[in-house]
């Protein structure tokens, strides 16, 4: 986990040409180790944030 934020949602920092199933797992492994229930992974390796996987938000539904 890079950033942990109001210890309610986890943040993970990439710079790669393009988010994946291992990034989508990442987060996910982080959000149940964490017991938190919203995480962000951000690639800056893009040109624009919000289009061409710039941003993948990932809720965790499984129980505690």
């Amino acid at each position: 986990m890079d950033i942990v934020v109001e210890q309610s949602v986890v943040i993970e920092i990439k710079s790669v040409e393009r988010l994946t199933a291992v990034h989508s797992a990442q987060i996910i492994s982080y959000l149940k180790i964490s017991g938190l229930h919203v995480g962000l992974v951000i690639n800056f390796d893009v040109r624009n944030l919000i289009a061409n996987g710039g941003v993948m938000r990932r809720v965790n539904n499984f129980p505690e």
